[in-house]
Protein backbone atom coordinates (compact mmCIF):
# COMPACT_ATOMS: atom_id res chain seq x y z
CA UNK A 1 0.00 0.00 0.00
CA UNK A 2 2.99 2.28 0.87
CA UNK A 3 4.75 1.61 -2.41
CA UNK A 4 1.56 2.52 -4.33
CA UNK A 5 0.64 5.70 -2.42
CA UNK A 6 4.55 6.90 -3.13
CA UNK A 7 4.39 6.10 -6.81
CA UNK A 8 6.86 3.37 -6.13
CA UNK A 9 7.42 -0.53 -7.27
CA UNK A 10 8.61 -2.10 -3.90
CA UNK A 11 8.31 -1.18 -0.54
CA UNK A 12 9.38 -3.00 2.58
CA UNK A 13 8.40 -2.42 5.93
CA UNK A 14 10.59 -1.47 8.92
CA UNK A 15 11.05 -1.41 13.08
CA UNK A 16 11.24 2.48 12.71
CA UNK A 17 11.91 5.24 10.90
CA UNK A 18 16.03 5.11 12.44
CA UNK A 19 15.61 1.41 10.85
CA UNK A 20 14.64 2.93 7.35
CA UNK A 21 17.74 4.98 7.26
CA UNK A 22 19.71 2.15 8.49
CA UNK A 23 19.04 -0.07 5.93
CA UNK A 24 19.19 2.37 2.91
CA UNK A 25 22.82 3.32 4.15
CA UNK A 26 23.39 -0.58 4.33
CA UNK A 27 23.31 -0.58 0.49
CA UNK A 28 26.55 1.63 0.24
CA UNK A 29 29.75 -0.01 0.18
CA UNK A 30 32.30 1.00 2.91
CA UNK A 31 34.46 4.55 2.18
CA UNK A 32 31.24 5.65 -0.07
CA UNK A 33 30.54 9.36 0.30
CA UNK A 34 27.41 10.61 0.94
CA UNK A 35 25.80 14.28 0.45
CA UNK A 36 22.94 14.69 3.07
CA UNK A 37 20.94 17.75 3.93
CA UNK A 38 22.87 20.19 6.93
CA UNK A 39 19.36 20.22 8.54
CA UNK A 40 18.33 16.61 8.66
CA UNK A 41 16.59 15.14 11.44
CA UNK A 42 18.45 14.89 14.47
CA UNK A 43 18.45 10.94 14.64
CA UNK A 44 20.07 11.01 10.56
CA UNK A 45 22.77 13.05 11.29
CA UNK A 46 23.64 11.12 15.04
CA UNK A 47 23.93 8.05 12.60
CA UNK A 48 25.47 9.10 9.90
CA UNK A 49 28.49 10.92 11.80
CA UNK A 50 28.75 7.67 13.93
CA UNK A 51 29.84 5.96 10.46
CA UNK A 52 31.95 8.45 9.38
CA UNK A 53 33.71 7.77 12.88
CA UNK A 54 34.11 4.65 11.99
CA UNK A 55 35.30 5.10 8.83
CA UNK A 56 31.81 3.34 7.19
CA UNK A 57 31.29 6.45 5.26
CA UNK A 58 32.55 9.45 4.25
CA UNK A 59 29.68 12.37 4.84
CA UNK A 60 29.33 16.25 3.89
CA UNK A 61 26.59 17.97 5.43
CA UNK A 62 25.06 20.78 3.19
CA UNK A 63 22.55 23.22 2.47
CA UNK A 64 20.81 21.86 -0.40
CA UNK A 65 19.12 25.15 -2.03
CA UNK A 66 22.55 25.64 -3.37
CA UNK A 67 22.84 23.20 -6.29
CA UNK A 68 26.24 24.85 -7.53
CA UNK A 69 27.57 23.61 -3.71
CA UNK A 70 25.82 20.08 -4.27
CA UNK A 71 27.26 19.93 -7.73
CA UNK A 72 31.08 21.16 -6.36
CA UNK A 73 30.63 18.55 -3.28
CA UNK A 74 30.57 15.34 -5.85
CA UNK A 75 33.17 12.98 -5.65
CA UNK A 76 34.63 10.00 -7.85
CA UNK A 77 33.05 7.78 -4.58
CA UNK A 78 29.90 9.71 -4.40
CA UNK A 79 27.01 7.24 -4.02
CA UNK A 80 23.93 9.13 -2.28
CA UNK A 81 22.34 12.30 -2.06
CA UNK A 82 20.32 12.52 1.23
CA UNK A 83 17.61 15.19 0.89
CA UNK A 84 14.85 16.38 3.43
CA UNK A 85 12.17 18.35 2.27
CA UNK A 86 10.33 20.30 4.14
CA UNK A 87 13.83 20.18 6.52
CA UNK A 88 13.10 19.57 10.29
CA UNK A 89 12.60 21.75 11.87
CA UNK A 90 12.74 24.77 9.66
CA UNK A 91 10.44 23.66 7.57
CA UNK A 92 12.89 24.63 4.17
CA UNK A 93 11.45 23.37 0.84
CA UNK A 94 14.67 22.15 -1.79
CA UNK A 95 13.70 21.76 -5.07
CA UNK A 96 14.81 18.39 -6.01
CA UNK A 97 14.86 18.46 -9.87
CA UNK A 98 18.11 20.38 -10.31
CA UNK A 99 19.55 17.45 -7.09
CA UNK A 100 18.47 15.38 -9.59
CA UNK A 101 19.44 16.19 -12.51
CA UNK A 102 23.06 16.43 -10.95
CA UNK A 103 22.90 13.04 -9.47
CA UNK A 104 22.14 11.44 -12.83
CA UNK A 105 24.91 12.93 -14.09
CA UNK A 106 27.31 11.27 -11.70
CA UNK A 107 25.39 8.22 -10.96
CA UNK A 108 24.37 8.62 -7.09
CA UNK A 109 21.45 7.53 -5.68
CA UNK A 110 19.22 10.19 -4.63
CA UNK A 111 16.92 9.31 -1.26
CA UNK A 112 14.89 11.57 0.03
CA UNK A 113 12.79 11.28 3.88
CA UNK A 114 9.69 12.09 3.21
CA UNK A 115 8.41 12.03 7.10
CA UNK A 116 7.55 15.45 7.74
CA UNK A 117 4.62 15.47 4.72
CA UNK A 118 3.38 12.49 3.80
CA UNK A 119 2.78 11.02 0.33
CA UNK A 120 -0.90 12.82 0.59
CA UNK A 121 1.37 16.09 0.29
CA UNK A 122 4.23 15.08 -1.85
CA UNK A 123 5.29 12.22 -4.17
CA UNK A 124 9.23 12.29 -4.37
CA UNK A 125 9.37 9.74 -6.62
CA UNK A 126 6.98 11.46 -9.15
CA UNK A 127 10.34 13.88 -9.47
CA UNK A 128 12.78 11.86 -9.87
CA UNK A 129 13.66 10.56 -6.36
CA UNK A 130 15.23 6.57 -6.63
CA UNK A 131 14.61 6.05 -2.80
CA UNK A 132 11.46 7.53 -0.12
CA UNK A 133 11.77 6.24 3.39
CA UNK A 134 8.84 7.15 5.97
CA UNK A 135 8.87 6.88 9.78
CA UNK A 136 5.21 5.55 9.69
CA UNK A 137 5.16 6.07 13.20
CA UNK A 138 4.34 9.99 11.64
CA UNK A 139 1.45 10.68 9.75
CA UNK A 140 1.13 7.61 7.99
CA UNK A 141 -0.05 5.85 11.60
CA UNK A 142 -0.97 8.74 13.13
CA UNK A 143 -2.10 7.79 16.15
CA UNK A 144 1.03 7.83 18.03
CA UNK A 145 1.01 4.33 18.86
CA UNK A 146 3.18 2.67 16.87
CA UNK A 147 6.51 2.41 15.70
CA UNK A 148 7.36 1.87 12.42
CA UNK A 149 9.45 2.95 9.15
CA UNK A 150 8.76 2.18 5.62
CA UNK A 151 11.44 1.96 2.23
CA UNK A 152 10.34 2.58 -1.05
CA UNK A 153 12.33 1.77 -4.26
CA UNK A 154 11.28 3.63 -7.57
CA UNK A 155 12.28 0.39 -9.47
CA UNK A 156 11.60 -3.60 -8.37
CA UNK A 157 15.71 -4.37 -8.75
CA UNK A 158 16.61 -2.12 -6.03
CA UNK A 159 13.43 -2.93 -4.11
CA UNK A 160 14.81 -5.95 -3.75
CA UNK A 161 17.84 -5.35 -3.25
CA UNK A 162 16.05 -3.14 0.56
CA UNK A 163 13.92 -6.27 1.39
CA UNK A 164 17.30 -8.78 1.74
CA UNK A 165 18.79 -6.11 3.57
CA UNK A 166 16.22 -5.71 5.76
CA UNK A 167 16.33 -9.07 6.49
CA UNK A 168 19.69 -9.60 6.85
CA UNK A 169 19.67 -6.60 9.34
CA UNK A 170 16.29 -7.61 11.15
CA UNK A 171 15.34 -4.47 11.03
CA UNK A 172 11.96 -5.98 9.56
CA UNK A 173 8.44 -4.64 11.06
CA UNK A 174 6.05 -6.84 13.54
CA UNK A 175 2.74 -8.30 12.22
CA UNK A 176 1.01 -6.52 14.83
CA UNK A 177 2.63 -2.69 14.18
CA UNK A 178 1.69 -3.36 10.06
CA UNK A 179 -1.56 -3.73 10.72
CA UNK A 180 -1.75 -0.95 12.90
CA UNK A 181 -0.04 1.40 9.84
CA UNK A 182 -2.48 -0.14 7.62
CA UNK A 183 -5.11 1.29 9.94
CA UNK A 184 -4.03 4.70 10.17
CA UNK A 185 -3.62 5.08 6.20
CA UNK A 186 -7.46 4.28 5.88
CA UNK A 187 -8.12 7.38 7.66
CA UNK A 188 -4.73 9.91 6.17
CA UNK A 189 -6.40 11.97 3.69
CA UNK A 190 -9.33 13.09 6.19
CA UNK A 191 -6.62 13.98 8.76
CA UNK A 192 -3.98 15.24 6.43
CA UNK A 193 -6.51 18.07 5.57
CA UNK A 194 -7.78 19.22 9.33
CA UNK A 195 -3.85 18.88 10.49
CA UNK A 196 -3.44 21.39 7.45
CA UNK A 197 -6.44 23.32 8.33
CA UNK A 198 -5.39 23.62 11.58
CA UNK A 199 -2.01 24.64 10.99
CA UNK A 200 -3.30 27.45 8.73
CA UNK A 201 -5.05 29.00 11.20
CA UNK A 202 -2.25 28.69 14.43
CA UNK A 203 0.04 30.14 12.00
CA UNK A 204 -1.74 33.31 11.24
CA UNK A 205 -2.57 33.90 15.31
CA UNK A 206 1.32 33.28 16.15
CA UNK A 207 2.12 35.59 12.82
CA UNK A 208 0.11 38.56 14.80
CA UNK A 209 1.50 37.56 18.50
CA UNK A 210 3.95 39.94 19.92
CA UNK A 211 5.79 37.56 21.79
CA UNK A 212 6.57 35.32 18.78
CA UNK A 213 9.39 36.90 16.65
CA UNK A 214 9.21 34.30 13.69
CA UNK A 215 7.29 31.83 12.00
CA UNK A 216 8.55 29.08 10.21
CA UNK A 217 5.91 27.39 7.99
CA UNK A 218 6.27 26.51 3.47
CA UNK A 219 2.21 27.65 3.15
CA UNK A 220 3.49 31.52 4.34
CA UNK A 221 4.14 33.66 1.54
CA UNK A 222 7.03 34.87 3.42
CA UNK A 223 8.38 31.84 4.13
CA UNK A 224 11.90 31.53 2.38
CA UNK A 225 11.09 28.51 -0.08
CA UNK A 226 7.75 29.16 -0.40
CA UNK A 227 7.78 29.70 -4.17
CA UNK A 228 9.04 26.23 -4.37
CA UNK A 229 7.05 24.57 -2.18
CA UNK A 230 4.09 25.40 -4.13
CA UNK A 231 5.77 24.25 -7.69
CA UNK A 232 6.61 20.70 -5.94
CA UNK A 233 4.09 19.93 -3.22
CA UNK A 234 0.44 19.64 -3.18
CA UNK A 235 0.31 20.56 0.61
CA UNK A 236 2.19 22.02 3.64
CA UNK A 237 1.27 19.43 6.59
CA UNK A 238 0.43 20.46 10.29
CA UNK A 239 4.16 21.12 11.53
CA UNK A 240 5.07 24.68 12.71
CA UNK A 241 8.14 26.57 14.06
CA UNK A 242 7.94 29.68 15.85
CA UNK A 243 10.96 31.93 17.47
CA UNK A 244 10.35 33.34 21.09
CA UNK A 245 10.94 36.63 22.24
CA UNK A 246 12.30 36.59 25.89
CA UNK A 247 14.98 34.14 26.17
CA UNK A 248 15.24 31.17 28.44
CA UNK A 249 12.91 32.22 30.82
CA UNK A 250 10.04 32.96 28.05
CA UNK A 251 10.95 29.68 26.14
CA UNK A 252 10.65 27.26 29.50
CA UNK A 253 7.07 29.00 30.47
CA UNK A 254 5.85 28.04 26.36
CA UNK A 255 7.17 25.07 27.11
CA UNK A 256 5.75 24.27 29.92
CA UNK A 257 2.62 26.36 30.33
CA UNK A 258 0.54 24.40 27.18
CA UNK A 259 -2.53 22.07 28.71
CA UNK A 260 -4.05 20.69 24.86
CA UNK A 261 -0.04 20.63 23.35
CA UNK A 262 2.11 17.70 24.80
CA UNK A 263 5.77 18.20 25.56
CA UNK A 264 6.86 15.43 23.26
CA UNK A 265 9.29 14.97 20.43
CA UNK A 266 7.29 13.35 18.18
CA UNK A 267 4.95 14.58 15.13
CA UNK A 268 2.24 13.56 12.86
CA UNK A 269 -0.65 12.29 15.68
CA UNK A 270 -3.81 13.44 16.00
CA UNK A 271 -3.05 15.02 19.30
CA UNK A 272 -0.77 18.15 18.91
CA UNK A 273 2.67 18.64 20.09
CA UNK A 274 5.20 20.69 21.44
CA UNK A 275 8.87 20.59 21.38
CA UNK A 276 12.22 22.63 21.66
CA UNK A 277 14.34 20.99 18.89
CA UNK A 278 17.71 22.33 20.51
CA UNK A 279 17.43 19.94 23.48
CA UNK A 280 14.76 17.54 22.73
CA UNK A 281 15.13 15.92 18.54
CA UNK A 282 17.83 17.62 17.58
CA UNK A 283 20.21 17.64 20.77
CA UNK A 284 22.58 14.40 19.60
CA UNK A 285 23.56 17.35 16.70
CA UNK A 286 27.07 19.47 17.74
CA UNK A 287 25.92 22.78 18.67
CA UNK A 288 27.89 24.05 15.55
CA UNK A 289 25.22 21.82 13.27
CA UNK A 290 22.54 23.32 15.09
CA UNK A 291 24.22 26.84 14.93
CA UNK A 292 24.66 26.25 10.96
CA UNK A 293 21.39 25.30 10.04
CA UNK A 294 19.25 28.15 12.33
CA UNK A 295 18.33 25.50 15.33
CA UNK A 296 19.00 28.49 18.44
CA UNK A 297 17.88 27.61 21.42
CA UNK A 298 14.76 30.49 21.28
CA UNK A 299 13.34 27.62 18.13
CA UNK A 300 9.99 25.89 19.25
CA UNK A 301 8.29 23.59 16.85
CA UNK A 302 4.79 22.18 17.00
CA UNK A 303 2.91 19.78 15.27
CA UNK A 304 -0.88 20.22 15.34
CA UNK A 305 -3.54 18.08 15.94
CA UNK A 306 -7.04 17.44 14.51
CA UNK A 307 -8.23 18.38 17.96
CA UNK A 308 -10.96 21.30 18.06
CA UNK A 309 -8.91 24.70 16.28
CA UNK A 310 -10.05 27.24 18.93
CA UNK A 311 -8.81 25.28 21.51
CA UNK A 312 -5.22 25.16 19.91
CA UNK A 313 -5.30 28.62 19.73
CA UNK A 314 -6.31 29.17 23.29
CA UNK A 315 -3.99 27.16 24.64
CA UNK A 316 -1.15 29.23 22.68
CA UNK A 317 -2.40 32.55 23.31
CA UNK A 318 -2.30 31.54 27.13
CA UNK A 319 0.85 29.99 26.86
CA UNK A 320 2.67 33.01 24.91
CA UNK A 321 1.04 35.33 27.70
CA UNK A 322 4.04 36.47 29.97
CA UNK A 323 2.35 38.65 32.04
CA UNK A 324 2.81 36.00 35.09
CA UNK A 325 6.07 36.43 33.85
CA UNK A 326 8.82 38.50 36.25
CA UNK A 327 11.73 39.95 34.71
CA UNK A 328 12.02 37.95 31.51
CA UNK A 329 15.69 37.75 30.76
CA UNK A 330 16.91 38.16 27.43
CA UNK A 331 19.46 36.79 24.90
CA UNK A 332 20.22 33.94 28.03
CA UNK A 333 21.43 30.46 26.96
CA UNK A 334 18.50 28.06 27.33
CA UNK A 335 18.88 25.58 30.39
CA UNK A 336 15.96 23.51 28.89
CA UNK A 337 13.81 21.83 30.50
CA UNK A 338 14.49 21.35 34.41
CA UNK A 339 10.90 22.47 35.53
CA UNK A 340 9.03 22.86 31.98
CA UNK A 341 6.94 19.57 32.42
Amino acid sequence: MIAELESGERSVCVASGMAAITTVLAHFDAGSHVICTHDCYGGTARLLSLYQQQGKLEVSFLDLANADAVADAVRPNTRCLWIETPSNPLLAVVDIRPLVAIARRHNVLVCVDNTLLSPFHFQPIQFGADVVVHSTTKWLAGHSDVIGGAVIAKTQDLGTRFYSLANALGTTSGSFDSWLVLRGIKTLPVRMQQHEENARRVVNVLEQHTNVQSVYYPGLSSHASHNVATQILSGFGGVISFRVRGGATAVNHVLGATQIFSLAESLGGVESLIEHPATMSHASMTEEQRRNCGITNDLIRISVGIEYCDDLIADLEQALDFSAIKNIEKNEAVAILGGAQ
